[in-house]
């Protein structure tokens, strides 16, 4: 039996304070523990599949700074081409040759990008694609699915999952009824109620944007011929299709989840991985939409520190690693050893669960399922969830602290890593 008793006290004395000093004392909501209860640990360094706290605790990381450490964290060859950066400068404001390497390498990956526009997260990305999808189409209407999270802009504030739906909160405060009026929603996997949508607002939406693959809802797969189905319905009533592959591109394949399902969308939205660990996103598509785009066109959208020297090397150094032969092979062997051995330990402990993974993504529900999409997401058991978080974590394993979270490997966990974690989940499992 491994020990579970966790030494707090640095991380509780840091927390405490920061919560004087920081709404909630965090920077981003999800990683305060209010759905899994009790207090965060804070960390003090990474390195490959392991995440240290300021406490001397070791856990087996997998949330990965929540995707992008896919090589693993602080890989040397990142790491190494970092510090030659360094020695030129942090930030530029002026046109710098690694945003032609990285772009063509984004160019070529990504099935759908012919031009592509470098900002510096992916809440920004999807931001500038909404106007981009408006301004291309003169429409002013858009579908998301519910509990599907495209950042926090105003106007996807409507029925989203992540951090949203961790803390209960349907939509914001302060996010005005006219920066949502044009935003509509479809349950995720509902192909009908999309289609009722554009039969209802005939020539008025300008597109429809989705997570591929859903991983702000826990991990939810599309069903077969939802996104056949939503490319062809889109092309007939003139409007867009956007996958907000931030979470999946470069990590459910190379091209990411359209070149895994062989969809092709008209705009993407990148992030996460392409910044190697720095902050970075991403959105590309097809020539003709992406030539509105100031100054080669009269769509706004500018930012200061895009497209910076140290972003881009990071964003290179880690997609030359991921082009190694084999990558993908060894990374979706080893999620699905993972997920296999979680779900089978629930299940011979007498726990009710669902789940699955692709690639490097994964997730486990405690329902019975299948989960399609939110509302099903939803009937997780949420306080089971929370008590098994714990237990894990007691353990040294680091999982998202939100049953409405994906998880995520890297290359690398070992199989060392894997049985470690199925153990530790066994026995959490059985004192539940």
């Amino acid at each position: 039996m491994v020990s579970t008793t966790l030494k707090t006290s640095k991380s509780e004395e840091i927390f405490a304070a920061a919560q004087k000093l920081m709404p909630g004392g965090v920077s981003s909501p999800v990683r305060a523990f209010k759905s899994v209860g009790g207090q965060p640990v804070v960390f003090d360094r990474v390195r490959g599949a392991y995440a240290w706290d300021v406490d001397g605790n070791q856990y087996i990381d997998y949330v990965g700074t929540w995707g992008p450490a896919i090589c693993g964290h602080a890989h040397p060859d990142v790491i190494g081409a970092l510090h030659d950066a360094l020695d030129k400068g942090t930030s530029f404001g002026a046109p710098c040759y690694l945003e032609n390497v990285l772009a063509e390498m984004v160019i070529d990956a990504v099935p759908s990008i012919e031009m592509v526009r470098f900002v510096n997260s992916g809440t920004e990305a999807c931001m500038a694609v909404l106007r981009l999808m408006r301004a291309f189409t003169g429409r002013e209407k858009v579908i998301k699915f519910e509990g599907c999270y495209h950042g926090h802009a105003d106007m996807f504030l409507v029925k989203a999952g992540s951090g949203v739906a961790t803390l209960g909160l349907p939509d914001s405060p302060g996010v005005p009824k006219t920066a949502t009026s044009n935003t509509l929603t479809a349950p995720y996997n509902d192909l009908e109620a999309v289609k009722a949508l554009f039969e209802e607002n005939p020539e008025e939406i300008a597109g429809v944007i989705l997570e591929p693959v859903v991983g702000n809802s826990g991990f939810i797969l599309p069903d077969a011929g939802f996104l056949e189905g939503l490319r062809e319905l889109t092309q007939e009533y003139g409007a867009l299709l956007v996958f907000d592959e931030v979470m999946t591109g470069f990590r459910i394949s190379y091209g990411g989840a359209q070149e895994k399902f062989g969809v092709t969308p008209d705009l993407s939205t990148l992030g996460k991985i392409i910044g190697g660990g720095l902050p970075v996103g991403a959105y590309g598509g097809r020539a003709d939409i992406m030539s509105m785009v100031a100054p080669a066109g009269p769509m706004y959208q500018a930012g200061t520190l895009s497209g910076n020297p140290l972003a881009m090397t990071a964003g290179i150094a880690t997609l030359e690693l991921l082009q190694k032969p084999g990558t993908y092979e060894q990374l979706d062997a080893m999620t699905k050893k993972l997920s296999e051995g979680l779900l089978q330990a629930a299940r011979e402990t007498g726990h009710t669960v669902c789940g699955g993974s692709l690639s490097a993504m994964f997730g486990m529900f405690f329902t019975e399922g299948p989960v399609h999409n939110y509302d099903d997401a939803k009937t997780s058991d949420l306080a089971k969830f929370g008590k098994f978080h714990r237990g894990m974590l007691e353990r040294g394993i680091y999982l998202a602290p939100s049953q409405f979270e994906a998880g995520f490997t890297s290359l690398a966990h070992t199989d060392e890593d894997i049985d470690r974690t199925v153990t530790a989940a066994r026995e959490v499992l059985s004192a539940l």
